[in-house]
């Protein structure tokens, strides 16, 4: 009889490469989504980037939706609208306190920006990029 292999877990073999292309801040604040399939909401945004936003909702919108994103930077010095694809959902359990909770939500990924708004994303970003 053959002694048993176990597989081999290392770092190496089970993490994953960063496939992020833009710098991501972990902000919250008010969004504002509008669809024409399904309506408008505000919702909570949990981190921006160049590229897309996270927003917490209780039931996120299909894979593939277009939606119209409106939000004032974090900083404050100017409103991104920006039309953009629901591309993944997220269910998140944990724990706080000693209290089971669970949070909901979607990752946007922009695909066009309205009225030049790209770049006060742009430069807001620049900006917290430097504070942090």
């Amino acid at each position: 009889m053959s002694p048993m292999r176990t597989p081999d877990l290392s770092p190496s073999l089970t993490s994953f490469p960063e496939q992020r292309q833009h710098l991501r801040f972990d902000k919250m604040f008010a969004v504002r989504i509008e669809s024409l399939l399904f309506g408008d909401c505000v919702c909570v945004a949990r981190n921006v980037s160049a590229g897309g936003i996270f927003v917490e909702l209780s039931d996120p919108l299909p894979l593939g939706a277009t939606v119209r994103v409106c939000f004032p930077v974090p900083d404050g010095t100017g409103e991104v609208v920006a039309t953009g694809e629901v591309k993944n959902h997220y269910f998140i359990n944990f724990t706080q306190n000693g209290v089971n909770r669970a949070v909901a939500g979607m990752a946007i990924r922009f695909i066009a920006f309205e009225n030049e708004s790209h770049h006060v994303l742009r430069d807001c970003l620049g900006r917290l990029r430097v504070l942090h």
